[in-house]
């Protein structure tokens, strides 16, 4: 297989802190601001950012959150989004061009900056997502398109600036594109083969392999109200 020549400037970096954002809503970092400067990446993502809720966000598996920036005329001439959005309006700590959730697949290693990162999974969107962006349809949106981001796990520590580069070096999956995974995770519209085979997935996420592991055993039904609404 001749490895795709993918690689991209990373546009910036956006780091935030635990904040009480709304009332009687549990606290949420999901304001991002851009940061100037050679950032240190640590194996749970850059040192100077935070997490609230690390069942859902952070840790060494979904340690860096990577958001294409190709996606925002889309949002914004659909209407979701209103014009000269700034990027990081998702919360996302990185922004590219060129790299989307078609062209990378779950498990591709990457270099960013001197650090070699791994995609993980998708982004499961929350209601978290549909405040922050003041569109309450937003975490449903993010489902039905399939425009979610997606993690990495960092495999080497180092550092990284905005303007340095972000290589795909090793693609161990080429089937299952960021797409194709995020959209069987989210719809759960998924054959039994296929959610098997991302069951024995050994690059995927912990977490979404137990969940294709239920769905290739017949068990389609999950409860999403609390994490979409909240």
């Amino acid at each position: 297989m001749t490895l795709p020549e993918l690689s991209a400037e990373i546009g910036g970096i956006f780091l935030g802190s635990v904040q009480d954002r709304w009332e009687e809503k549990p606290p949420s970092a999901i304001q991002k601001d851009r940061v100037s400067g050679r950032q240190a990446i640590t194996l749970t993502g850059f040192l100077e950012d935070a997490q609230a809720d690390l069942t859902v966000h952070g840790g060494e598996e979904k340690a860096i959150h990577n958001y294409a920036l190709d996606h925002y005329a889309a949002w914004q001439s659909e209407g979701h989004m209103a014009a000269g959005a700034v990027p990081a309006a998702f919360g996302e700590n990185i922004t590219t061009t060129g790299l989307t959730e078609e062209n990378l697949c779950i498990s591709d290693i990457l270099t960013l900056g001197t650090a070699t990162v791994q995609i993980s999974q998708g982004r499961q969107p929350c209601w978290k997502l549909g405040l922050h962006t003041g569109n309450e349809k937003m975490p449903y949106l993010f489902q039905k398109t399939g425009r979610t981001g997606w993690y990495y796990r960092v495999l080497k520590t180092g550092v990284a600036d905005a303007g340095n580069r972000i290589t795909l070096t090793e693609r161990r999956n080429p089937n299952w594109s960021v797409l194709r995974v995020t959209r069987a995770r989210l719809t759960r519209r998924v054959s039994r083969e296929d959610a098997e085979a991302l069951a024995d997935l050994a690059d995927l996420t912990p977490g979404w392999r137990q969940a294709f592991a239920r769905m290739a055993e017949g068990e389609r039904k999950e409860g999403t109200r609390e994490r979409l609404v909240g």
